[in-house]
């Protein structure tokens, strides 16, 4: 890659190396300069641009950063659209994320230019979170480079999500004369907030004398009962491989795999395997409320991960946890509503945001004669389907179809999708009343909504996920939008924070206002599809959409 400072008139084609800003435009960093921004940039009086050229055999940054996503993505894992040299992999499902470290480390000592950043290994994570992102740190990759880094993956996933799953848990408490019947009491609870926390319901129990014997019939009970993990919390703790836990799971036929563990608190864990079952020894601070490593050992079991005596004895790196602030209670354990000073100001986990679509469907279609564009026959299907079925395959949380002219037949040409519908009684009054319908209507709280016009069968999800993966109102892009060689087009996709102005709209006006109150805050992605520029508004651009399709 060449990075040089050029003469404006000499940089179309090349990739613009810093922001810039001036008059009501906002030029960012990476764009493609096309023979019209330069025009813009000389007329604004800037003679010099700093850019980027990509030199032979360089890729560009978002596909190699796509590219190298898709290598690495394995099981429950979404992979978004690359945006600025960056690829991000999303959680599908609640579970563990297993990291193969080893290659990862080999992958980010290839080169500095490329880099792969994770979760913790084995850390849990919820739908929607991120676990991975990509990022190229130049505007383009060095393909051989790329080539190499991607030899020390090989051909299995490097990433996945080991999704939990919810079992009937059976416990076993011993008992010594003089013990506290709240002590076990106590245990119990808080294994059963861990299970809640690791959508288990609660734990079946027994309790018996701290003897062999006792302990074994009781896991022939829960055995019998359909527990499929048992755990057996003794009086007194476990010190040694012979002691009275341990003797009862081998009175049961079980078989002590490991004790002891490089994790504190939680040192004197025992695993055991019975008649198929895993069977945990667990350590006195398993009483307690916060994390220790029997959470450890148990999230792997509920994910289906192999636990083995080698397993245990590589948990000593991060296995220091007392008095470790990043080490809170889990979330379900504190009260909903009530303040938790533990957790206050630690940053959540990143997530991907959670982007909501409007598609407006309620025009008259004037410019068409009397037939109503939206339910002309294309391929089969009704124009306005094409629209919804590229949102519904799209990462987007809900799809609200807005309806005016012609609802019922509207809505019936969409009756078979999972869709919310939202009638604008005033759609005559134009565009601005469908707008305001629609975000009334967009179920939960959603970070930023896609608009798009039900007259643009030719959009397609792969053009809705590019828009999508620009949105970062934290790092200024609060409205995204696409263009094409320069011009913009549609749809566009708007933060959560102008929700509220747009409810002030009045006539036959949309959201277009918002680019140029708000220059700073506009990201333009730059789309290879012309699509974003051709709606469908007479009867002769339907019939060459019928022509081409």
């Amino acid at each position: 890659m060449d990075f040089c400072k050029v003469n404006s008139r000499d940089a179309a084609g090349s990739l613009l190396a810093h922001s810039i800003r001036f008059d009501k435009s906002n030029f960012k960093k990476g764009r493609k300069l096309s023979e019209g921004d330069v025009t813009a940039l000389l007329a604004a009086g800037i003679e010099e641009v700093t850019v980027a050229r990509m030199a032979r055999g360089d890729l560009h940054e978002d596909e190699a950063a796509a590219m190298v996503a898709a290598a690495i993505r394995g099981a429950n894992l979404n992979q978004t659209a690359a945006f600025t040299g960056r690829c991000n992999l999303i959680a599908q499902a609640r579970g563990l994320a297993v990291i193969d470290r080893g290659r990862l480390d080999a992958f980010n000592l290839t080169d500095e230019c490329i880099t792969i950043a994770t979760v913790p290994p084995y850390g849990l994570v919820e739908p929607r979170q991120m676990v991975a992102t990509v990022k190229m740190i130049p505007f383009a990759a060095n393909g051989k480079i790329i080539d190499q880094a991607m030899q020390t993956l090989g051909n299995e996933p490097l990433i996945s999500v080991a999704p939990l799953r919810a079992r009937q848990i059976g416990l076993v408490q011993t008992e010594l004369s003089g013990m506290k019947v709240s002590l076990l009491d106590k245990t119990v609870a808080a294994l059963n907030q861990r299970l809640a926390h690791l959508d288990c319901p609660p734990a079946k129990e027994r309790r018996c004398a701290h003897d062999p014997s006792a302990i074994s019939s009781a896991l022939e009970e829960l055995q019998a009962e359909g527990c499929e993990l048992l755990l057996v919390s003794g009086a007194s703790a476990i010190v040694d491989r012979r002691d009275v836990v341990p003797q009862g799971i081998a009175q049961a036929g079980g078989t002590v795999l490991h004790f002891g563990m490089p994790v504190d608190p939680g040192n004197l864990l025992l695993l055991a395997e019975w008649d198929g079952l895993p069977v945990l020894g667990l350590p006195g601070c398993a009483r307690s409320p916060k994390v220790n490593g029997f959470d450890w050992v148990l999230e792997r079991l509920l994910c289906d991960l192999p636990v083995g005596s080698r397993d245990i004895m590589q948990m000593g790196a991060g296995g220091l946890l007392m008095e470790i602030a990043q080490r809170p209670l889990p979330r379900s354990f504190a009260v909903e509503g009530t303040p938790d000073p533990e957790h206050e100001g630690r940053a959540l986990a990143p997530r991907a945001p959670k982007i909501a679509a409007l598609l407006l469907a309620a025009g008259q279609s004037r410019r068409m004669g009397h037939a109503n564009k939206l339910l002309a026959d294309v391929n089969g299907k009704p124009l306005v389907r094409h629209a919804v079925e590229a949102l519904k395959a799209a990462q987007i949380s809900d799809l609200v179809v807005v309806t005016g002219h012609q609802a019922q037949e509207v809505t019936s040409a969409l009756a078979d999708m999972e869709l919310v519908f939202a009638h604008n009684p005033d759609y005559a009054s134009g565009l601005a009343s469908s707008l305001k319908r629609g975000l009334a209507s967009l179920p939960g709280q959603p970070d930023g909504v896609i608009i798009m016009l039900g007259d643009m069968p030719r959009i397609s999800t792969a053009v809705i996920n590019s828009i999508i993966a620009g949105f970062n109102p934290v790092e200024g892009r609060s409205i995204c939008l696409p263009t094409w060689q320069g011009k913009r087009g549609n749809p566009v996709l708007i933060s959560r924070q102008f929700f509220a102005e747009l409810q002030t709209l009045h006539g036959d006006v949309g959201a277009r206002h918002l680019l140029s109150d708000y220059p700073e805050l506009v990201a333009e992605i730059a789309i290879d599809d012309r699509s974003i520029l051709e709606d469908i508004d007479t009867p002769e651009a339907l019939a060459a959409l019928r022509t081409d399709s």
